[in-house]
């Protein structure tokens, strides 16, 4: 464990001590935690290497390829929970479903997920098959079944929000292993939000709620791009995670 600490603080992980118990955890055995510290002192995320990333309280899997849960993403689930009222939810730009999961966890109700990447496909089924969790392969909607067309109580996208000039200055953890398609967000950042609110509406139930995540300078006018598709927008600030919450709200009122 010792030489494990210092080869990682060599490499410049700051939390040399957790990770290496983390990845002493989830050696098979000593030619595999060589391998393990190997690519965490490439720079690979730790939660890619290990194999998990805790988010809300539980244990996802996270395969490598694929984006890993962010702590400040806990706020939309903290909204989407008080909003999804046992109706069904969905998450798109689902990654490895973990925001859908905890989601479901504090309401329940039917759950789908999405994604256009068929590697984050792979993983949010292993994380929602036990709930039951109906994972797609596609674009945004498109891959929706028709039945759920006005059905829908929660919309919760995690879209890719980073400006595309911007992304270059990530740290390189995001920028050389995870997919630039979950990073990117155009010009603006706010090019999948403005997709994502032109056609919530076809979707929602009447009362349901649209939920994305901005950051501080395009929350307003993210709000602004969801009133032009018809939704009722409102701005929440979380302290606790440093995040901005814009969701939606369609005409009319949640049944039951």
């Amino acid at each position: 464990m010792i030489d494990t600490v210092a080869t990682l603080r060599a490499a410049g992980c700051v939390f040399a001590e957790e990770e290496a118990r983390l990845l002493h955890e989830a050696a098979p055995d000593p030619a595999g935690l060589a391998a393990l510290v190997a690519r965490r002192c490439a720079g690979e995320p730790l939660e890619q290497v290990v194999g998990w990333a805790e988010f809300a309280g539980r244990r996802v899997a996270v395969a490598p390829g694929v984006f890993v849960p962010r702590l400040r993403s806990v706020a939309l689930v903290r909204l989407g929970a008080t909003l999804a009222r046992g109706g069904p939810v969905v998450d798109l730009c689902c990654g490895t479903g973990a925001i859908g999961l905890a989601i479901h966890a504090a309401a329940g109700g039917p759950l789908y997920a999405a994604d256009i990447s068929a590697a984050a496909v792979r993983v949010a089924r292993r994380n929602l098959a036990p709930v039951g969790g109906h994972v797609l392969l596609g674009d945004l909607y498109a891959p929706l079944p028709s039945h759920l067309r006005g059905r829908v109580h929660l919309i919760a996208a995690n879209v890719p929000y980073v400006p595309s000039a911007e992304v270059e200055l990530m740290p390189a953890e995001a920028r050389l292993h995870e997919p630039r398609g979950a990073l990117d967000g155009g010009p603006d950042g706010l090019d999948l939000v403005r997709r994502v609110a032109r056609d919530a509406r076809r979707w929602l139930a009447p009362g349901g709620h649209l939920l994305v995540e901005a950051s501080a300078r395009q929350a307003a006018r993210a709000a602004r791009i969801f009133a032009a598709a018809g939704l009722r927008p409102h701005v929440t600030r979380f302290d606790e995670w440093d995040a901005w919450v814009i969701s939606g709200r369609a005409a009319g009122t949640l049944a039951g």
